[in-house]
């Protein structure tokens, strides 16, 4: 017995769109909730230069001139050679975003075969399978 070819049920537009704005709000929340619980963006340190000299800087020669050509001096050109970022790694954070990453694979993984073996069935069901 042959089947009609099979024909995925259609979303509306009304449904689309609720799709569209769910996903922009969560790409929102994603970005925008670490910074509100000052999990990021706060990596920056500034070392102080008591009697700053290109010397104290860390600045050779040839980068005093450059600095002095683009009209620093090494008072100016301290807050700017001290800036530094902090590269230290917060473990727990690290621990808790992979867990949240692989569950979250996990639950996808086991959705989709879910969804995937829902489509197989409706498709072929029982009733295809050769007689023996």
């Amino acid at each position: 017995m042959s089947r009609p070819p099979y024909e995925p049920p259609a979303q509306s537009v009304f449904g689309q769109i609720i799709d569209a704005v769910l996903m922009l709000g969560l790409v929102v929340v994603t970005l925008y909730l670490p910074l509100l619980l000052g999990l990021a963006g706060s990596g920056a340190t500034t070392k102080a230069y008591d009697n700053p000299s290109w010397e104290t800087l860390g600045q050779n020669p040839t980068m005093a001139a450059q600095w002095e050509k683009l009209g620093f001096t090494p008072d100016t050109a301290s807050a700017i050679i001290g800036a530094r970022f902090d590269y230290s790694v917060s473990w727990i954070a690290f621990a808790v975003t992979a867990l949240v990453i692989v569950g979250y694979f996990v639950v996808m993984l086991r959705w989709s075969d879910k969804e995937y073996r829902d489509v197989i069935a409706e498709r072929f069901g029982d009733d295809d399978r050769p007689s023996s």
